[in-house]
C-alpha cells in the first residue's frame, strides 16, 4: 500500500494546511503554498481537508503505484500521464498496481499537488504533517523526497472506478495566471510611504525574482520610498504580508515565513488570492489592487460557502 519514488523531482515535500498554535515559540507554520488546491482535491476524495498531500515542483518526480489507489491532482498543470496516457487534474483517478505517474511538461503554475483516498501514513510533529525544511523535521523525515522513498497509504483502496466519474467545477478552481492582479488590504505602515511610492505600489507592475522560495517571494520593480526610515520593532507577520526592504524592493512572505519581522508591512494579500500568488514563479509578474477589509471578508465567506457545497455534493456521490 504505497507509492514508490522511481525518480526524484526538484523539490517534493509532504505538506498539509500548516502547523498552527506554535508561533509564540518561534515555530513557523509551513504547509502547502496553494492551500486552496489542497482543500479542493482532499474534499474531492472524501478526505479531511487537512489530509497530508505531496507538493511537487517541475521537474516533478516519477511515481510508481505499488498498490491500486484513487488519487487526485490539483494546482499547476504539469501534463500528468499514467502509463503514458494523459490524465486530468481536479477529478478522482483510479491508478492500478504498477502504473507509472509522470509529469511531462510544465504548462502553467509552479506547484502541483497529489492526494490519495484515505491519505498518506505520515508521522506527525506537533500534531501536523507539514515539512519544515529548515529544521529538518515533519513530513517525510523533514526533507524532500528522493529516489527509493515510499509513501504508504493509510487504507487499502478497492476497485471503485464508478466513484471517479465526476470532477470539480471550473468555477471553484482559483483563477491562476502568470500575470495576476493580487488584491491586498492596507498594512500598518502603508502611510509611511511617500505619496509617489504609494501611487506606484498600485500603478506599477512587479516581477517575481529568481531568489524567491517557500519563505518569501522577492519582487523587483520601481523602488518604493519611505517618508521616515525610523527603525521598527519586530511585529507579527503572516503568509501574504508584503514587507518593504531597505533597498526599496518588496518581499511577500509565503508558507515558510518567519513568525515576526521588523520591515514595514505595507499590505497583506487577501486569503482568496493567496492560491493565485502561490502558483507564481521566477519572472512572473503581478500588480496590486487594494480593497477594504470588509470586501476581503465577503470574498472569503463566498469561498467557504462554495467549499461547503462541494463537500455536500461529493458526499452524496460517495454514499
Amino acid at each position: 500500500m504505497s507509492i514508490l519514488v522511481s525518480k526524484s523531482g526538484i523539490l517534493s515535500t509532504i505538506q498539509d494546511l500548516g502547523r498552527t498554535g506554535f508561533r509564540r515559540f518561534g515555530i513557523n507554520p509551513n504547509g502547502a503554498m496553494d492551500k486552496a488546491a489542497v482543500r479542493l482535491i482532499n474534499i474531492l476524495l472524501g478526505n479531511s481537508e487537512n489530509t497530508a498531500v505531496l507538493e511537487m515542483h517541475f521537474p516533478a518526480p516519477v511515481l510508481r503505484f505499488e498498490e491500486p489507489a484513487i488519487i487526485a491532482l490539483g494546482g499547476a498543470n504539469f501534463s500528468a500521464t499514467l502509463d503514458g496516457k494523459p490524465i486530468e487534474s481536479w477529478r478522482p483517478i483510479y491508478a492500478e498496481k504498477n502504473q507509472i505517474l509522470k509529469f511531462t511538461k510544465k504548462i502553467s503554475g509552479n506547484r502541483v499537488y497529489l492526494t490519495v483516498e484515505g491519505g498518506f501514513k505520515i508521522k506527525e510533529w506537533l500534531g501536523n504533517a507539514s515539512t519544515n525544511l529548515v529544521a529538518g523535521i515533519g513530513g517525510f523525515d523533514g526533507r524532500s523526497l528522493i529516489r527509493g522513498d515510499k509513501l504508504f497509504f493509510k487504507q487499502r483502496t478497492k476497485d471503485k472506478r464508478q466513484r471517479t466519474n465526476f470532477q470539480i467545477s471550473k468555477s471553484l478552481i482559483p483563477h491562476y495566471s502568470s500575470f495576476p492582479t493580487i488584491r491586498v488590504v492596507a498594512g500598518a505602515e502603508i502611510e509611511n510611504l511617500t505619496t509617489l511610492s504609494e501611487r506606484n505600489f498600485l500603478k506599477c507592475n512587479f516581477t517575481v525574482g529568481n531568489d524567491s522560495n517557500r519563505m518569501g517571494f522577492r519582487l523587483t520593480g520601481e523602488p518604493l520610498l519611505l517618508i521616515d526610515k525610523t527603525e521598527l520593532v519586530s511585529t507579527a507577520v503572516d503568509f501574504g504580508t508584503v514587507q518593504l526592504l531597505p533597498d526599496g524592493q518588496m518581499i511577500i512572505l509565503m508558507a515558510d515565513h518567519q513568525t515576526s519581522g521588523g520591515y514595514p508591512r505595507i499590505a497583506h494579500v487577501i486569503s482568496t488570492d493567496l492560491p493565485v500568488l502561490a502558483q507564481l514563479g521566477a519572472t512572473d509578474k503581478i500588480n496590486f489592487q487594494t480593497i477594504l477589509l470588509e470586501e476581503a471578508e465577503r470574498l472569503m465567506l463566498e469561498v467557504e460557502r462554495d467549499l461547503n457545497l462541494l463537500r455536500i455534493g461529493v458526499n452524496s456521490k460517495l454514499c
